[in-house]
């Protein structure tokens, strides 16, 4: 697939480097590019001359495709679409990106979402059509096609069913979570924008094999976090143990940010976010390399989202250090500070500094206590004992002649099923005598 990347900026130079890396990610060759800074044309986006411009280029260069890094709107599509030639498709950056989170899409719960983005995206051009085809009593929209109001009804029925879905799983998923925080795991989530090196970095954390949230997953897919170089390679989360002992740590990779997405692409992937918000602990994973500027950007737009319900502490990690000088690091650590005070910096590339985010996430994560339970003998203390040693660090266990005494170390929410199912055998134990 041969691509034009066109752009139109309302001051300035137009920067398409982003729109570029999308419409690679999507599998498109980008083989030129048209910019204009102007006020935006209702009609064609850009002016008239340089709509021209854009569809002699197309003629050239035989490309099958013109990726707008802008909004259209359906009429812009179509006319845009009347001067260039037969056979040539017109997409804007929205549906770039809608496509390439269909092309990775390979859990339901990925799938259900994508689903949902397109159709929140289909409606306002449905109820445009119906509305303007009424008021004009025309019978199709501007050449755009016939209207069927009916249509407006059965997007709004499909939003509604997969929301409902959407819901159900992610209710699955919260049980999930909520067990293996009862089995004394941390949970930790990576979050950030996307390219930043989170699969990377992920698999840098990794302990063991991978603990997969995709159970769904299609059988010919590969599960496992990629680290490509490559924009949404993770669409879906996947959760790894971290090596930190005495801890139990799960590390979950998250769908990445992405800079000027509408409000409802945000809302269409929003259950992908409640890793991060139901997490103990979030890595804020910032590619270092980038300008400042741009880092500073990205920052502001990843706090406001994840401080919006989230509780957990975020800890910044500024990866990739491997490609920028020791000034240049310590010169955007300063400019930086007061969005992140105190980061970690990592090449998850080469592995640099990933002990010391370890010990990061240990120090930031909820402190373990102290426990000393004394159990009466029973047949089903055995049962409890092997449980605590599964969940917690153990220290000492003494075993009497009626009671066994374990000392403990473990999160406060082991400790208190361990009291819990302790005292529910002291009771047992009681009533049987």
């Amino acid at each position: 697939m041969r691509a034009i990347i066109a752009k139109r900026v309302d001051s300035g130079t137009p920067e398409t480097s982003e729109i570029r890396d999308l419409a690679a990610a999507a599998g498109y060759t980008v083989i030129g590019e048209v910019t204009q800074s102007r006020r935006a044309d209702p009609a064609l986006q850009i002016g008239e001359g340089k709509a021209q411009e854009l569809a002699d280029l197309v003629a050239e260069t035989d490309a099958t495709t013109v990726i707008f890094d802008n909004r259209l709107g359906p009429y812009q599509t179509y006319n845009l679409g009347q001067l260039l030639p037969d056979g040539v498709e017109v997409i804007d950056r929205f549906t770039l990106i809608l496509e390439i989170f269909g092309q990775r899409a390979q859990t339901r719960k990925a799938q259900l979402q994508v689903e949902l983005a397109e159709l929140r995206y289909e409606l306002p051009r449905a109820e445009a059509k119906t509305s303007l085809a009424k008021r004009d009593e025309h019978p199709g929209f501007m050449g755009l096609g016939e209207y069927d109001e009916s249509r407006e009804q059965d997007i709004k029925a499909q939003i509604s069913r997969i929301k409902d879905e959407l819901e159900r799983i992610e209710r699955t998923e919260e049980h999930r979570r909520e067990r293996r925080r009862d089995s004394g795991f941390d949970l930790v989530a990576l979050a950030g924008y996307t390219n930043a090196g989170k699969s990377t970095l992920l698999r840098q954390l990794s302990s063991d094999l991978e603990v997969d949230e995709n159970e769904d997953l299609h059988p010919d897919l590969d599960s496992t976090a990629e680290s490509k170089d490559k924009l949404f390679t993770t669409l879906g989360t996947t959760t790894r143990r971290a090596a930190i002992e005495p801890r139990d740590v799960l590390v979950t990779d998250t769908v990445g940010f992405i800079s000027d997405l509408p409000h409802w692409l945000v809302e269409s992937f929003k259950s992908t976010l409640d890793s991060v918000y139901r997490a103990d602990l979030v890595l804020l994973v910032v590619d270092v390399s980038e300008p400042v500027d741009e880092i500073h950007e990205k920052l502001v737009t990843c706090h406001d989202t994840l401080y919006e319900r989230n509780e957990a502490p975020i800890v910044t990690v500024l990866n990739k250090i491997d490609q920028v000088s020791d000034e240049e690091l310590a010169e955007k650590r300063d400019a930086l500070s007061a969005l992140a005070p105190n980061p970690v910096t990592v090449s998850a590339k080469d592995g640099t500094n990933v002990d010391a985010l370890l010990e990061r996430i240990d120090a930031e994560l909820p402190d373990w206590e102290r426990e000393r339970l004394v159990l009466p003998m029973t047949d089903e203390t055995m049962s409890l004992v092997s449980w605590i040693h599964d969940n917690a660090n153990v220290e000492d266990v003494t075993y009497g002649d009626e009671d066994v005494l374990v000392s403990f170390e473990a999160r406060p929410a082991v400790i208190s099923q361990a009291r819990s199912r302790a005292s529910e055998l002291r009771t047992a134990t009681a009533e049987s005598t």
